[in-house]
C-alpha cells in the first residue's frame, strides 16, 4: 500500500500544525515520537516530481525507504517563482510535522536549511548538491558529477560520426559547469578533433532552464542544425526536450541524473538515448533515511564519486552495450579516474 503523502500548500499545513499544537498541548512532532512512527520527507527542487531526472531519483530513494524500512514518506512540491522564504516555511512545516530526516533536493535549499536546521537540532536535514552550509544536524549529499560526465564525453567522442557533439546546461551555475567541464574534457582527451558545442538555456535568477522542455528542444535543434550528432543535456525537465529533438533527428542523446532510457515518460525516445550520466541520488536519500532510523544519522559531507558508484554511466540500452570499442574505452577511463591517473576538471 502506498503511504507517501504529498503536499504543496505549506501555509495550510503550518496552520493545521499550529491548531494541533494549541488544542493538544503538544506539536505533531511530539505526537510522532509518542507513536513511534518513523517519518521522512523530501522537498523537491524546481520542476518537482515527474521531471524524469533529478527529482524522480530522490523520490525513488524515499519510495525504497518506505518499502524496506517501514518509513512513512512525505513529499513537498515547489511553487513557480518561489523565494527562499517559501522554502524556509516548507522545511519548517516538514520538521514540525515530525519528519526526520527532512531532505532538500537541490542546492537552492541551502539558504533555507541554514536558517531552519539550527531551530530543530534533533532533526537531521539532508542537503543534496551543496556543501556550503554545514552543521551538526546537516548531511551534505554531494556528487562528483564531472567524473560521470567525463565518461559521457568519452562515449560521445567515440560514437560521433560528424565530429561535432553538443552540451546543453539548464542554468549556468557552478554545479552545472561541473557537468560541462567533465564532458568537454572527456571528449577532447578521447579525440581532440571532435568539436563541442556548449550552451546554457538561462542565467540565474531565471531557472526556467531546468523546467521548460521547449527551451531544451530549441537548443538541441540548433546544435543539430550545426552538425551535432550526440547531445548531452544537464537540464532537468528541460533536458527531455533535448532528448526529443535528438530522437526525432535520429541522433544520439545522453541523459542525466537518472537512467533516462528506463524513464516511462521518455519511452518514445529511448532507442536514441545512448546512455545516461547517473547520480545515485536515490541511494543517497535511502542511506540518509536508514542512518536516522538506525540511530546513527549521517552528517557533514557525504561524497559520492566513481569509486563508490555514486556516479556512473548507464548501460541499459542494448545498442550501447554492443559497442565494444566504446564500452572498453569508457571502462578504461573510469579505472584511470578511480586510480588518480586522470584528474577531471570541475570548471570549463
Amino acid at each position: 500500500m502506498r503511504r507517501i503523502t504529498r503536499f504543496a500548500t505549506v501555509g495550510i499545513a503550518s496552520a493545521a500544525l499550529a491548531l494541533s499544537a494549541t488544542a493538544c498541548g503538544k506539536t505533531s512532532s511530539d505526537a510522532a515520537s509518542d507513536s513511534g512512527e518513523i517519518k521522512a520527507a523530501i522537498a523537491y527542487d524546481i520542476g518537482g516530481r515527474g521531471d524524469q531526472s533529478f527529482n524522480d531519483a530522490a523520490y525513488a530513494g524515499l519510495s525504497k525507504a518506505e518499502k524496506e524500512l517501514d518509513v512513512k514518506g512525505t513529499e513537498a512540491e515547489p511553487s513557480d517563482g518561489e523565494a527562499d522564504a517559501d522554502k524556509v516555511q516548507r522545511l519548517t512545516s516538514l520538521a514540525r510535522a515530525g519528519n526526520n530526516p527532512v531532505i532538500g533536493v537541490g542546492f537552492a535549499y541551502a539558504p533555507a536549511i541554514e536558517k531552519v536546521a539550527p531551530k530543530f537540532p534533533d532533526t537531521t536535514f539532508g542537503l543534496i548538491d551543496d556543501s556550503s552550509v554545514q552543521g551538526d544536524n546537516i548531511a551534505n549529499l554531494v556528487f562528483n558529477e564531472e567524473e560521470g560526465s567525463y565518461l559521457a564525453g568519452v562515449a560521445a567522442a567515440k560514437v560521433s560520426k560528424s565530429k561535432t557533439v553538443g552540451f546543453i546546461g539548464g542554468v549556468e551555475t557552478p554545479l552545472i559547469k561541473k557537468f560541462q567541464a567533465g564532458f568537454e574534457q572527456g571528449v577532447k582527451d578521447t579525440d581532440s578533433s571532435v568539436k563541442v558545442l556548449s550552451q546554457y538555456l538561462t542565467q540565474p535568477p531565471n531557472f526556467d532552464g531546468f523546467v521548460k522542455p521547449d527551451l531544451g528542444k530549441a537548443a538541441a535543434q540548433g546544435q543539430l542544425d550545426k552538425g551535432a550528432d550526440v547531445i548531452y543535456a544537464a537540464a532537468g525537465l528541460a533536458g527531455s526536450g533535448a532528448i526529443e529533438a535528438a530522437s526525432k533527428a535520429d541522433k544520439w542523446a545522453i541523459g542525466v541524473d537518472s537512467d533516462q532510457y528506463n524513464q516511462k515518460g521518455l519511452a518514445a525516445y529511448k532507442d536514441n538515448i545512448l546512455t545516461s550520466v547517473t547520480k545515485d541520488v536515490s541511494g543517497a536519500v535511502f542511506n540518509l533515511i536508514k542512518s536516522v532510523k538506525d540511530g546513527d544519522p549521517q552528517s557533514s559531507e557525504i561524497r559520492y564519486g566513481l569509486d563508490k558508484s555514486g556516479v556512473g554511466l548507464a548501460e541499459s540500452n542494448p545498442a550501447y552495450t554492443k559497442m565494444t570499442e566504446v564500452t572498453e574505452a569508457v571502462a578504461a577511463a573510469k579505472q584511470n579516474i578511480i586510480d588518480g591517473k586522470i584528474v577531471v576538471k570541475t570548471t570549463p
